[in-house]
């Protein structure tokens, strides 16, 4: 083979590995199939001291974790994937018939209970058991009073979930679910979001960039206290008429990649801000990677 031919085609096969490992945008994902660089360092909470509060940690996490299925669809990968490359915040929208809690996004039932999310969670940490899962639980029927006794029926007396107020060192939680609680749930450490007028509406997509900055700089202030403090770098314009294109699909394709370049400006800093949870909307393993080495 001739020099050259031999110089082609090892270009086109590092192009290959590339695509293999990160798909289209090593920061945006819309692909089903996770397949992780060898590499990979899945339990990356076990280099994290046992000492330091969960409150200090910057945790990448998922926006409406398990929004798989329908036009509005917030996330590609399985749970059981989400966890694998490395998100560690699940948000969940839970509607209360009978004695079962069902996750949906808005109207759509989104294939999976609650239990089913506990049991993929306890099986994950069951075999990564220095690794603690967040989970935000919102209720989303008429029922919201009943919900936290439903969760609390659902846990049982299990000791491996952590419903406590009180914030936790790393230590304490590793192996665990950790609840986290807000408004008409109570289960878990108290919670606060970063905010800011419409957060979640996009209809320009630079603007939202701006907003995030805002967002950010509010979690970094309020990070390190008695509360886990979450920003949602996730959009979308469907309801709007500007944006009634922008999906979050769309939003976090041009997002994701700037939000990466804007958290990679901390890393010369010899000590780098805390951001507490950021929860995004088909994040890529390099973008999810970027947030977790913020912690070193």
């Amino acid at each position: 083979m001739k020099a050259g031919h031999k110089c082609l085609l090892f270009y086109f096969t590092l192009v290959s590995v590339t695509f293999l490992c990160h798909g289209k945008d090593p920061f945006f994902n819309d692909d089903d199939n996770l397949i992780l660089p060898g590499f990979y360092n899945i339990p990356w909470m076990a280099a994290i001291e046992d000492y330091l509060s969960l409150s200090l940690i910057t945790i990448p996490g998922s926006h409406d974790s398990m929004a798989l299925y329908g036009v509005a669809k917030c996330q590609a990968w399985s749970l059981q994937d989400q966890l694998r490359a490395g998100i560690r915040f699940l948000d969940l929208k839970v509607f209360g018939l009978g004695d079962t809690l069902y996750v949906m996004h808005g109207v759509m039932y989104q294939h999976s209970t609650l239990k089913d999310v506990l049991d993929t969670v306890r099986a994950f940490l069951t075999e990564f058991k220095t690794e603690a899962v967040l989970i935000r639980v919102q209720p989303e029927s008429f029922e919201k009073d009943t919900v936290n006794h439903m969760v609390q029926s659902l846990i049982g007396d299990d000791k491996n979930v952590w419903v406590d107020s009180g914030m936790p060192n790393i230590g304490q939680v590793r192996g665990r679910i950790v609840f986290l609680q807000k408004s008409t749930f109570t289960l878990g450490i108290p919670l606060i979001e970063t905010n800011g007028k419409n957060i979640k509406e996009v209809t320009d997509v630079k603007d939202k960039d701006n907003r995030l900055i805002k967002q950010l700089n509010q979690a970094t202030e309020a990070w390190g206290g008695y509360n886990v403090v979450l920003t949602f770098s996730s959009g979308s314009g469907i309801g709007t008429f500007w944006g009634m294109f922008l999906t979050p699909k769309r939003v976090a394709e041009r997002v994701n990649p700037w939000l990466n370049q804007y958290l990679k400006q901390f890393y010369p800093n010899q000590h780098r801000p805390g951001f507490g949870v950021i929860a995004m909307d088909f994040p890529g393993i390099d973008l999810i990677q970027t947030v977790i080495n913020l912690n070193w």
